[in-house]
């Protein structure tokens, strides 16, 4: 009965109150609309900009050959220090923190499909490269296997890019492509990936042959690089240090020269890029919540208008013996039921732009950053949050004048 009660009195207030009840409603909508939708695409930008860094290296550390920068026992400063393949195979014994060490070359290399040439970046590598690059394959193909390593076979994985260059399709699986003069057939292509990090240009333009292959052809001995992955990615520090304290070992330098041999830590990379993606959320968050709060001004100011309204009858609740909190209750509830009632409107609307904007294709460039807004479990909480913050002082400063009132003088206002 105390519900119905209260909704009863709550309508009647809308009756009298339609108009401001009405615009603070929209106010308390749009405001919910923009705390909810500057978070969705700042969780959007976010999630695609961490993707982008993982595209080009799923948390793995790469490492170079360098030169040192300190003496070390004796040896003078400046010397080269080449890393080779059995390097990872140390790597792997003497840390255990690693999951996998694999080598890689690299050269730019030219590539012919009859009068199509096309000049590019070309690496030498291990199967494990598909799953640590993320270079996955289309329909139809597939990346280089171990048998490619075995047998040595010339055959090549394309990224989408060059391969549309040379054949006028994304997908030439089984076609013959001349690199560096010597035929090579391509078993897989690379779809289109996003990709906000590389070097010596996007995984898109590049060709890839298997490592033993290139070795056979070119005979490098020193790689351009080794991939090494952690067993877990808050290790990664860790075994960057380690790295070089077993390296070092071996080619006689300071472990704390990082010169030595560069590396490329991609798990610190992405630690770094959500603290600041987390700085730009919370920053759109207080954008958005400085709207509700002024929709929230609105919502007050109606329960202060109800309030002198009603002085008379609070006075009679109070005089036949209604205590303050059941008058403070009920304010709190209406200006609650207010701020619900707009909130959802706006979080409605919220829903219905982000499904109509990942209804349009991301195109290239800003678009497919922005036109990918992400609605979390944690951005309705916020909002909800936000939401529940705001009635609740809302209703709470009016609903404590109107529990104050006098009853005697409340029963004299006219």
């Amino acid at each position: 009965m105390n519900f119905l009660l209260l909704m009863r009195e709550f309508i009647e207030d809308l009756k009298t109150q339609k108009t401001r009840a009405f615009l603070t409603t929209i106010a308390i909508s749009w405001g919910i609309l923009s705390v909810t939708l500057l978070m969705a695409f700042g969780e959007g930008l976010s999630f695609r900009m961490r993707e982008g860094l993982l595209n080009a290296g799923d948390r793995i550390i790469r490492v170079y050959s360098g030169q040192t920068t300190k003496k070390w026992e004796g040896l003078p400063v400046g010397r080269r220090i080449l890393i080779r393949e059995q390097d990872c195979k140390i790597i792997e014994k003497n840390i255990p923190q690693v999951a996998v060490a694999v080598p890689g070359f690299g050269r730019y290399a030219r590539l012919e499909n009859g009068d199509k040439v096309s000049s590019t970046h070309m690496e030498g590598v291990y199967p494990e490269f598909e799953y640590l690059r993320r270079t996955f394959h289309g329909e139809g193909g597939r990346f280089l296997n171990e048998n490619d390593m075995k047998e040595r076979r010339r055959v090549v994985f394309l990224g989408g890019e060059i391969a549309k260059e040379l054949f006028g399709r994304p997908d030439p699986v089984g076609e013959t492509v001349k690199i560096d003069g010597l035929p090579f057939t391509v078993v897989g292509a690379m779809p289109k990936k996003l990709q906000t990090s590389m070097n010596n240009g996007p995984d898109d333009n590049r060709a890839i042959i298997p490592f033993t292959t290139y070795q056979s052809i070119y005979g490098d001995i020193y790689l351009n690089e080794m991939i090494v992955k952690p067993v877990r990615h808050e290790d990664g520090l860790y075994v960057e240090e380690e790295i070089r304290r077993v390296l070092g070992k071996k080619y006689q330098f300071d472990p704390t020269g990082e010169r030595a041999v560069p590396m490329w830590n991609f798990i610190e990379n992405e630690q770094q890029g959500e603290k600041v993606f987390r700085g730009i959320n919370i920053f759109l968050a207080v954008i958005g919540t400085m709207t509700l709060i002024i929709a929230g001004v609105g919502v007050a100011n109606i329960m202060y208008v109800v309030a002198k309204e009603r002085t008379r009858e609070i006075g009679i609740k109070r005089a036949v013996g209604a205590k303050r909190s059941y008058i403070i209750f009920q304010f709190i509830f209406e200006s609650l039921l207010i701020a619900f009632i707009g909130g959802c409107l706006g979080l409605f609307a919220s829903l219905g732009i982000i499904k109509i904007m990942w209804m349009f294709p991301a195109q290239e460039g800003a678009m497919s950053f922005l036109g990918r807004p992400l609605l979390s479990s944690s951005i309705l909480m916020t909002s909800m949050f936000l939401l529940t913050l705001i009635g609740l002082l809302a209703g709470y400063f009016p609903a404590r004048k109107a529990a104050r009132v006098d009853p005697v003088e409340a029963l004299r206002y006219e």
